[in-house]
């Protein structure tokens, strides 16, 4: 199955309404993606891994879902301030890194940084089951958040499936290479998949029916407003008032 490791907790941030916690992580992550100031970049990267100590989070784990952004973040450098057209900063034999190569790639890596600390310390801090209800809540169309919720749920089935099958051709000696007939096999594996997974799919939707689904899932979680709600918002509209102001600022001076 799944596994959420940060969804269980007694943290602050677990305990906040799950609503405003999608609400204001959204907003700050725009905000932070579309600024362009180191100041404000800095701070938003501040306020991110604030927020994930508050939450109390394994930093084994955050390091873990951090490392791909670290990788991702770790090409760019090798390749946008030696592409990137400006003049150089500095040389050392052949090669000769950009300006504003550099300042982007700095950019882009504050960025990247800042948003995903963000979401791994207010959207990973409930079930992903909440967060299908809570993007109900706010609007999502009701056939999305039903396409989120059943593909959570079944997606490991699926992937049991692909083992199954993967199990039954070594059963029958097959072995893996760069001809045709490793071509065909795979091909009628993914086949296989999907009409395995479709048939399940029909089974699912019939037992859904038997039960009186009638197009609504439900929850037994209570969005209820707290003092510390209120205490939250205020914080996050401050520091996101704060990253606009120096953005802006930065900009008419």
């Amino acid at each position: 199955m799944i596994v959420e490791p940060f969804a269980e907790g007694n943290s602050v941030i677990h305990r906040l309404n799950p609503k405003l916690k999608i609400v204001f992580v959204t907003i700050f992550s725009v905000v932070v993606a579309i600024s362009g100031n180191f100041i404000t970049l800095v701070s938003a990267l501040m306020f991110a891994a604030l927020m994930l100590v508050v939450a109390r989070l394994n930093a084994v784990e955050v390091l873990k879902r951090l490392a791909v952004v670290f990788g991702f973040v770790a090409l760019i450098w090798l390749v946008m301030p030696f592409t990137y057209e400006g003049p150089a900063l500095f040389c050392i034999g052949p090669f000769c890194p950009t300006r504003p190569g550099v300042f982007l790639s700095a950019q882009i890596s504050l960025k990247s940084v800042a948003i995903l600390g963000a979401f791994i310390a207010l959207a990973t801090t409930m079930t992903t089951a909440t967060l299908g209800h809570v993007l109900n809540r706010l609007g999502i169309p009701d056939k999305l958040v039903f396409l989120f919720l059943i593909s959570y749920r079944y997606i490991f089935v699926i992937e049991q499936e692909y083992q199954r099958l993967i199990r039954a051709m070594r059963i029958r000696g097959f072995k893996p290479g760069t001809n045709l007939h490793s071509y065909k096999s795979y091909a009628y594996l993914i086949g296989m998949l999907f009409v395995r997974s479709s048939l399940r799919g029909e089974r699912v939707y019939k037992a859904m029916k038997c039960r009186g689904f009638s197009g609504k899932f439900h929850t037994l979680y209570s969005f209820e407003p707290s003092q510390s709600n209120w205490t939250f918002s205020g914080i996050m509209t401050v520091i996101i008032s704060f990253l606009i102001v120096c953005e802006l600022w930065t900009k008419t001076n």
